[in-house]
């Protein structure tokens, strides 16, 4: 059922039942002022009476025959349009419109009361009536006709008021409805032909006026746009799917290929030399490492590319930066590895992903950064500036040459000498681009080894519109979109 049918049934039903009560209150006020006048014609007679009521009892007291019927003319004269009765000792006359004798009438009545003669109402009023030797009591009456032809000429007109009421009021309030529920049916027609999974079309509305109609509008836009987000990041979470599969059969093929020779020479030789079993057990235990750090590699990555907003709050990145050093520390107990970061440094980030920034930074002046003497002389330089915040790491080995620096991100690109995965300074462009910001690569201080500096906005900035480091083709910058070469 429409709405407008709705709206229109509802008020036809409605209206009447409020015709109907107010009917029902007018019909109470009528009768009461009706009553109201009828008793006050009553007391006014009364009182107009009182005179010839008190003269007739007192010649009736004081045997005066012809005097009490004179008086008992004049007192049904006055009388007029009521009804009249006087009682007393030893008289009892009455006239006019009256309840019959048989009524029996109350013992006392100072304001008008009601009293049935079979199917007919009277209202009555009592006085009492002194006169010389006498005491008696004067009754006045009127027929009680509030209930008569006004009040069933208002009755007949609140029925009918009523009746007409109920299709009247239906059909204005269905045309009314129908009118403001336009803009409704407008929206449902734009609404019924959009497929999130067909089209691109969104709805495109403008302000009605109707602030529910505008509401509902805006509820569906967030609605689609909510899909659109959730459809887009399920299909970038399978298409990332897709490619840690494609990605790790591709890079985990050649060092599964040359376990497999290392392990067929074992099983096929079992009296192989000592030194040259140790060279091949030697080249598996290689192998295996650099199999178990790529598959470490591809989850972060697949991790940084599925983060949400939710994930980032306020880290504290100089207590960031301590813990990777002393895990650095105890990992290459040879290095000599400082940190200057002041303490309360912070921005806005995903903690882990800085964690991997920081660690794969240090992890690579380790392996690479070393002297000619084999010496690893590690510096970690946090810095809060105005605009940014400063992340260094400095190495005083043979650094990056100049026409290098801008493929040193790519995936998957090793040195010829590396048992890296090859992913560890992708990891950190990501997570530069991941805070909104960029990393690059120059000399180290002095001209001596290579300088990583990574700059961070100290309050975020959201999430990139794309993320897709572990997608890309392997050894392409498809979508690196940091600013590497920013000085």
């Amino acid at each position: 059922m429409r709405l407008s049918t709705r709206i229109g049934l509802a008020v036809g039903c409605t209206v009447p039942l409020l015709v109907l009560a107010s009917g029902w209150l007018l019909l109470q006020l009528v009768a009461r002022d009706l009553h109201r006048a009828e008793d006050q014609h009553l007391r006014q007679r009364a009182t107009a009476l009182a005179p010839d009521a008190w003269a007739l009892l007192r010649a009736t007291a004081g045997g005066r025959p012809r005097a009490a019927d004179t008086r008992e003319r004049q007192l049904f004269s006055a009388a007029l349009d009521v009804g009249v009765r006087v009682t007393g000792a030893g008289t009892d006359v009455s006239g006019g419109p009256r309840p019959g004798p048989s009524v029996t009438l109350p013992a006392r009545a100072a304001g008008p009361v009601t009293v049935r003669d079979g199917a007919r109402r009277w209202r009555a009023l009592s006085r009492s009536v002194r006169a010389s030797g006498a005491t008696g009591t004067l009754w006045v009456f009127a027929p009680d006709t509030a209930d008569r032809a006004q009040v069933r000429l208002v009755r007949r007109r609140v029925l009918l008021t009523a009746l007409l009421a109920a299709p009247l009021s239906g059909l204005l309030a269905w045309g009314v409805a129908g009118g403001a529920s336009a803009p409704l049916r407008r929206l449902t027609r734009r609404t019924a032909g959009l497929d999130p999974r067909t089209s691109g079309v969104r709805l495109d509305h403008r302000p009605t006026g109707v602030r529910e109609v505008d509401e509902l509008a805006a509820t569906v836009r967030t609605v689609l746009a909510r899909y659109d987000e959730q459809a887009a990041r399920t299909a970038e979470a399978l298409e990332t799917a897709r490619s840690f599969s494609s990605a790790a059969a591709h890079e985990l093929r050649t060092p599964l290929m040359s376990m497999g020779t290392n392990l067929d020479i074992l099983a096929g030789h079992p009296g192989l030399p000592g030194p040259e079993r140790a060279e091949v057990v030697t080249d598996l235990r290689r192998e295996h490492a650099r199999l178990q750090g790529l598959l470490v590699m591809l989850r972060e990555l697949g991790r940084g590319d599925l983060v949400e907003a939710e994930a980032f709050r306020a880290v504290d990145l100089s207590d960031l930066a301590e813990a990777a050093v002393a895990e650095a520390r105890r990992g290459a107990p040879d290095a000599d590895v400082r940190l200057d970061a002041p303490a309360g440094i912070t921005v806005h980030g995903w903690p882990p992903g800085l964690r991997m920034l920081l660690d794969n930074l240090v992890g690579n002046a380790l392996a690479h950064g070393r002297d000619e003497r084999g010496r690893a002389l590690v510096r970690v330089g946090v810095r809060g500036l105005p605009d940014h915040v400063s992340i260094t790491v400095d190495d005083h080995g043979p650094g990056v040459p100049a026409d290098a620096r801008g493929h040193v991100f790519e995936r998957f690109l090793r040195g010829p000498d590396s048992a890296g995965s090859g992913l560890g300074l992708t990891l950190v462009a990501q997570q530069a681009a991941l805070h909104r910001g960029s990393v690059t690569v120059v000399d180290g201080p002095g001209g001596v080894g290579a300088r990583f500096e990574v700059r961070l906005p100290p309050d975020g900035g959201g999430l990139p519109g794309r993320r897709d480091w572990l997608i890309g083709t392997a050894g392409a910058d498809r979508s690196q979109s940091f600013p590497k070469d920013r000085p």
